[in-house]
């Protein structure tokens, strides 16, 4: 590669109509089938007629589906041209700041219009959900970036939008309730006193900061109240990580063009879509043998559910509503620590890269909030992006491994996705450069405390 060709490589773009026109299902590709859902009454496997009452039969069939490839309709993609293919960077500032040798390529998702990587999944989910007459969906959030997604993708489509947010970052981000609201949804932060499941947490504590397993209980037990209105997710389940698979797959076609192939990538994981959006891709051809990256998941010290958590059966929701999923989970009754990286504070992973991890195919790690908000403002101030808290992990994760090639002199390709800007995570921000942000780690025995409410699955 000359020199000239290597410095035009900062910015690397793909053309509209090389944009991916399909997404990508890993579970083919796998050395096994992950285990199957449970009926939360029967203990058996779940069949679509179980999830109708949720989710469109075009969802429930792509969650379940053993095809490699499944077509993005053309409504989707007309959507997505409003920011698709994003672009990929070389952080060449940050690489000299650090003195390394490696080579750092980022894939930003923050040019969005919710600022993030979720309304890669959204938008397909509001369209399916309106083609089968759908007219609400209610969902839960964390830090506001499914919220916003989802409401800006019912606005395409024609759909009403209701969004129960943790209430810790409720009253962290009070920026996120009105561009919700901007684009049409309704939020209200929970534990709320709208449904029953919130009504019942309240009652034990009134001042409860809120958690994604509580959110998702009052959104579903919504949904299931009405004929016309279904609950569609933000991470988690398969259909999500499969509408995610384009971010892999442009990063994959971009890095072609510059001829670099990652040794390792890199991604921040609470549920795990940003992550599999990313990974699989490359994992399919690692899998073939065509490439041999390393791939690490970074996730927070206060809600490590791979590094800490259990694989075993256990329920989506803290009510005990939903299907019961093997996946790494710290208990559905875990209530993590508010930590600044709302979307990190799921209990469980999503059970595909939770059987995933299982095959040893990926690593994990957890880090401190105040390590990662360092990573972000390095980041910030040499790249000129303020990332979302999410994805300060994968960068103080990409920056310890820069600082290793600059120990050995390897020269690696590091990946990871950007997977938004945090311009409404500022007061987050304020406080770390205040120095009035603390670090978080869950205990072994909050872990083990956490743990006591598994269900009951036979073997």
């Amino acid at each position: 590669m000359t020199q000239e060709a290597d410095h035009a490589a900062t910015k690397i773009l793909l053309s509209e109509a090389e944009m991916p026109r399909r997404w990508y299902n890993i579970i083919p590709d796998l050395p096994s089938p992950p285990p199957p859902v449970l009926h939360p009454g029967t203990r058996q496997p779940v069949g679509p007629d179980d999830l109708a009452p949720l989710f469109p039969m075009a969802l429930i069939e792509q969650e379940v589906t053993t095809e490699r490839y499944v077509p993005i309709p053309d409504e989707v993609l007309d959507v997505y041209r409003l920011w698709r293919p994003s672009p990929l960077f070389r952080a060449r500032r940050l690489e000299r700041l650090l003195g390394t040798p490696a080579r750092i390529y980022y894939k930003y998702e923050g040019v969005s219009p919710a600022g993030s990587h979720k309304p890669n999944t959204a938008v397909p989910q509001a369209f399916y959900n309106a083609a089968a007459g759908i007219r609400r969906l209610t969902t839960e959030t964390g830090a506001g970036q499914w919220g916003t997604a989802l409401a800006f993708a019912s606005a395409q489509f024609g759909l009403e939008c209701e969004v129960w947010q943790v209430r810790a970052s409720y009253d962290q981000k009070p920026y996120r309730k009105i561009m919700i609201e901007t684009f049409g949804g309704t939020i209200h932060p929970s534990p709320s006193d709208r449904t029953e499941a919130g009504r019942r947490v309240l009652a034990a504590d009134p001042d409860s900061p809120g958690s994604l397993g509580i959110a998702i209980s009052e959104a579903v037990e919504v949904a299931v109240q009405h004929a016309d209105t279904n609950y569609a997710l933000g991470s988690v389940l398969n259909h999500v990580l499969l509408h995610q698979t384009v971010i892999g797959e442009e990063a994959l076609a971009q890095l072609a063009k510059v001829d670099a192939r990652p040794d390792v990538i890199v991604g921040c994981t609470g549920g795990g879509s940003n992550f599999a959006g990313l990974a699989f891709p490359f994992l399919r051809e690692k899998l073939a043998g065509r490439m041999d990256p390393v791939i690490r998941a970074v996730e927070p010290t206060a809600c490590p559910s791979l590094t800490k958590g259990v694989y075993a059966y256990d329920f989506g929701d803290t009510a005990g509503m939903t299907p019961l999923m093997k996946m790494h989970t710290l208990g559905h009754d875990f209530i993590p620590d508010p930590i600044h990286a709302g979307g990190l504070r799921y209990h469980g992973m999503s059970p595909l890269l939770s059987h995933v991890y299982e095959l040893g195919l990926i690593e994990a790690v957890a880090k401190t909030q105040r390590e990662c908000f360092e990573a972000g403002v390095t980041f910030a101030r040499t790249e000129g992006i303020i990332p979302a808290p999410e994805p300060t992990h994968a960068l103080a994760a990409c920056i310890s491994e820069a600082l290793r090639c600059k120990e050995t002199g390897e020269p690696k390709v590091i990946l990871t996705a950007l997977c938004g800007h945090g311009h409404l995570d500022l007061p987050a921000y304020g406080r770390f450069l205040a120095g009035d942000m603390v670090d978080h780690a869950l205990s072994d025995d909050a872990v083990a405390a956490a743990m006591a409410a598994l269900p009951s699955v036979p073997a």
